[in-house]
């Protein structure tokens, strides 16, 4: 059975969703859209911004339509309902979630495809929704490609520091909340691209600082939990061989109930960066910022204290590091003992610079 809208249509809109340039982005005339991506809350934001400005809240009860992807014939269903013209005033909008149509498309609903992507009246609003990355080659791709305004909503990965500025310096202006440039690098540092916890700590900033200047770096600090700050502290610890400095940072971490492989994510992005840069530099570039493009580091100022950081470890030493944290990640996505896992792989990881 599909999910209905529940009929309380909030006077303000659809709760979390805020209505700046940002969610503008939706009002287009292509009635068929594509999201996909592994940022659940961010797609979430972006599906309730669809609706927010396509339903009219007298009739949303009548004209919006979840469709799972276990229910029966689920894709004809949808597609069949975006032919139906809404009822009343505003749009209807139809949403087949979770569908498999980016992976697999089997011949009759290709072909039930072909016959209505095409066909979808401006009155109707078909969405498409999938954690997954569309396959390019399929036939059915290539079909709502053609047809579909397609937003991704992948997680940034956590090495791409200058991405997550952005992102953060985005969503702050969303809210309403100005930022210095040392306050937005230390929010990246500590929340990634964890859009959901980025929207809360932003929220809660902006209800702390009343001041008309820019928020400065002091605030985050006295305000927000600052774990990946301490993975970083772990980092720099394993860099410096130091063993109990390294454990004692895992065990708090693992108290505060920071994920295992979010700490690990954050030690491979690390890692990853002190590598890159110290390859460069040992095969003799100096311009950096050709070291930082290389490093994927937004800015190369940044590079002279990565150097300075790295300048007595070698990058065999990097990368036998490197690969013990892809490792360790292979085991905790296996399903290996948390604890037991980070302790012992930390020994190794600080034995890899023992000599400093």
């Amino acid at each position: 059975m599909s999910t209905q809208f529940n009929g309380k249509y909030p006077a303000g809109g659809w709760p979390g969703v805020y209505k700046t340039q940002h969610s503008r982005l939706f009002i287009t005339k292509m009635p068929v859209y594509f999201f996909w991506g592994a940022d659940e809350f961010r797609m979430k934001k972006a599906v309730r911004a669809l609706c927010d400005r396509n339903l009219n809240p007298d009739w949303a009860s009548f004209n919006y339509e979840k469709i799972p992807p276990e229910q029966s014939d689920a894709v004809i269903q949808g597609l069949n309902q975006a032919m139906t013209p809404p009822f009343g005033i505003g749009k209807r909008v139809v949403w087949l979630a979770d569908t498999p149509l980016g992976q697999r498309c089997p011949a009759n609903l290709l072909t039930e495809l072909e016959r209505t992507l095409p066909n979808i009246p401006d009155s109707c609003i078909l969405l498409l929704t999938s954690s997954n990355k569309p396959d390019g080659r399929l036939k059915s791709t290539k079909l709502i490609n053609k047809h579909a305004d397609i937003r991704e909503f992948d997680t940034i990965p956590p090495w791409k520091t200058e991405q997550i500025e952005h992102q953060v310096y985005q969503v702050a202006k969303e809210v309403g909340l100005q930022l210095t440039p040392a306050a937005a690098a230390l929010l990246g540092a500590v929340i990634g691209a964890d859009t959901r916890r980025l929207y809360n700590e932003l929220e809660k900033l902006k209800t702390y600082w009343t001041e008309p200047k820019a928020l400065p770096p002091e605030a985050v600090t006295a305000l927000v939990a600052t774990s990946t700050q301490s993975s970083l502290q772990l980092a720099a610890a394993l860099r410096q061989g130091k063993t109990d400095r390294a454990l004692s940072l895992i065990t708090d971490l693992l108290e505060r109930n920071e994920p295992a492989l979010r700490i690990v994510a954050t030690l491979v992005g690390q890692f990853r960066t002190w590598l890159w840069v110290k390859l460069m530099t040992e095969a003799g570039e100096r311009d950096t910022r050709t070291i930082a493009q290389a490093a994927d580091i937004g800015n190369p100022k940044r590079i002279y204290f990565l150097q300075k950081e790295i300048r007595d470890i070698s990058s065999l030493q990097l990368k036998n590091a490197l690969k013990l944290l892809l490792s360790l990640e292979y085991s905790l996505k296996q399903g290996a003992p948390e604890t037991v896992t980070l302790h012992t792989k930390v020994i190794e990881l600080a034995h890899c610079f023992k000599h400093i």
